[in-house]
């Protein structure tokens, strides 16, 4: 039977039947997004914390906006030349929609890549430290300011990766494994480590146990740690462990027929707080819940910080493995710092009522560091030239302008002397320095910019994250809303790849139909273009 109104349209409504299907589906992707852009408003409006201004690249988000503008042009194109019976220029005309898509995702790709790699810090008063982590050098190896590391000072983990400077470092002389959780790649990472640094990780003392009542595996005292020493205790553990809870079940089974048969008046919860089972009655075998180890000499191992909860003398990862030893102090090191912003900790202030300027200097970031507090000061030198330029205009410097200092500012500042410090004749925006095609996408080049370096200790550390979710709740929107409709992006792109490379037998069989189907899915595309359009503005701009 043949499916009406697949390429005729229905003569009450003048539409054919995927028409239809689209505008319901649209309609349901019009609530979708407008649920998030009324979410985010909402959010903003209400927001605890200063919310984040102007903070993503615009030139990237302006190139993307009027790459899907074009797509969205060239793909009514591409239907108007099937219309038209022009199987060519159909082809160029797709093939060009369907390349930028590929163009926007890549710059979408790019910009993720870099807020994946950007660390941001919330001291302990609130202020906020943005920039790149230095990496772990290896023992005995010290970085003299002004002097780059060389790629062979830095230490690495069995994978060849290095270590960001945001990690817990403790000292071990006992490490103590779950038998049936213990993590793989921290084992190898343990084992890695103490190899480099000519340690030992071995059997503190002997296992005895049994696989089966007649079977028992030893396991020698002083036995070098491995995972397949793991995985057999982890194998001896478990077999013990189910004849162990067999045992029980038939023991707990006899005592509830004795209890039934001596007590036939009374319910199951009655009987149930007298019925126990003594398991020093039982044959039971030997467990190993946990397997302790001996680090001689003890060695310092890397955890990132949600991967251990530490004590001064001990700490617990999250797969239940057990350290004892001694905690290091573990800063929070800054190969570059490129930001700095006081607008949370002046609105914690002014609730408390205290005096802005009283709290930035009394902040730790002022108190302990000269060279911020240098740049601070240059700071102020240039708000007061931006304040009065404003002042002609009936104006005054915004709290970003006040108590924030981006990444142009900080590296003007690095290389300007105080007494030189101006905004520009005319300019009505803090000073900044020129940028070049690269830093218009991707922000600033560190090997031409001059950024400070700065060591935060653990206890003034509040949170720290990368400019992921994470972060607060302007970036989690920010993935989630970009992510989503990039996700349509490659949809929408898939299908139309599938009518530029697939239609031909399409096209020579009924091209009407195929003009159709470019038609339902260039009304998709229009809608990814829109989404787009009101996502540029609140996210990038505003």
């Amino acid at each position: 039977m043949e499916i009406p109104y697949i390429v005729t349209p229905r003569k009450d409504t003048g539409l054919f039947n995927s028409k239809i299907a689209i505008w319901l589906f649209l309609a349901s992707e019009v609530m979708l997004f407008g649920g998030f852009f009324s979410a985010y408003i909402f959010l903003r409006l209400g927001a605890d914390y200063p919310w984040p201004e102007r903070t993503l690249p615009v030139l990237p988000g302006l190139i993307n906006t009027f790459v899907l503008i074009a797509s969205s042009v060239t793909v009514v194109f591409a239907w108007a030349s099937l219309k038209l019976r022009q199987w060519g220029k159909f082809q160029a005309y797709m093939g060009f929609t369907v390349i930028c898509s590929m163009v926007f995702m890549v710059l979408k790709g790019i910009e993720y890549n870099v807020k994946f790699h950007h660390q941001a810090l919330r001291t302990k008063d609130f202020s906020i430290v943005e920039g790149h982590l230095a990496y772990e050098l290896k023992d005995g190896v010290h970085h003299e300011h002004g002097h780059e590391p060389k790629e062979e000072d830095f230490a690495l983990n069995h994978h060849g990766k290095k270590f960001e400077e945001n990690v817990i470092n403790f000292e071990t002389t006992q490490v103590s494994f779950n038998t049936v959780r213990f993590h793989k790649d921290w084992v190898e990472e343990m084992i890695h480590h103490a190899k480099e640094r000519n340690s030992t990780i071995k059997l503190a003392s002997q296992l005895d146990l049994k696989t089966a009542p007649d079977k028992t595996v030893t396991f020698a005292a002083g036995t070098d740690l491995d995972i397949a020493l793991l995985e057999s205790i982890k194998k001896a553990h478990l077999a013990a462990r189910a004849h162990n809870a067999d045992l029980r079940t038939e023991e707990l089974r006899r005592l509830w027929k004795e209890a039934k048969k001596a007590n036939p008046e009374k319910d199951d919860r009655e009987l149930s707080p007298g019925i126990t089972v003594d398991a020093t009655k039982l044959a039971l075998m030997p467990e190993a819940p946990s397997i302790s180890f001996t680090v001689q000499p003890p060695v310092t191992f890397h955890y990132k910080p949600r991967d251990i909860q530490e004590s001064p003398a001990a700490g617990t990862l999250r797969d239940g493995t057990a350290l004892v030893g001694k905690l290091l102090e573990s800063p929070m090191g800054f190969h570059y710092v490129d930001a700095i912003d006081f607008r949370h900790l002046v609105m914690k202030a002014e609730e408390k009522g205290i005096d802005p300027a009283v709290a930035i200097a009394n902040s730790w970031l002022m108190k302990e560091n000269s060279e911020f507090r240098a740049i601070w000061e240059k700071q102020q030198k240039a708000l007061g030239q931006l304040a009065d330029a404003l002042k002609e205009k009936g104006r005054v410097p915004t709290e970003k302008d006040k108590y924030r200092i981006n990444w142009q500012e900080m590296a003007y500042y690095m290389d300007t002397d105080l007494a030189d410090v101006a905004i520009k004749p005319g300019a009505y925006v803090m000073p900044g320095v020129s940028l070049n095609n690269k830093e218009q996408f991707l922000g600033p080049d560190y090997h031409i910019r001059h950024f400070p370096h700065l060591n935060v200790p653990r206890e003034q550390v509040l949170f720290a994250s990368k400019f992921a979710p994470a972060w607060n709740t302007y970036y989690a929107i920010y993935f989630t809303m970009t992510g989503l409709h990039g996700l349509h992006v490659i949809g929408g792109a898939l299908v139309l790849a599938y009518y530029l490379f697939c239609g031909k037998k399409m096209y020579l069989s009924n091209p009407e139909w195929l003009a159709n189907r470019v038609e339902i899915g260039g009304l998709f595309w229009h809608f990814v273009d829109l989404v787009w359009i009101f996502l540029f503005p609140i996210l990038y701009l505003m």
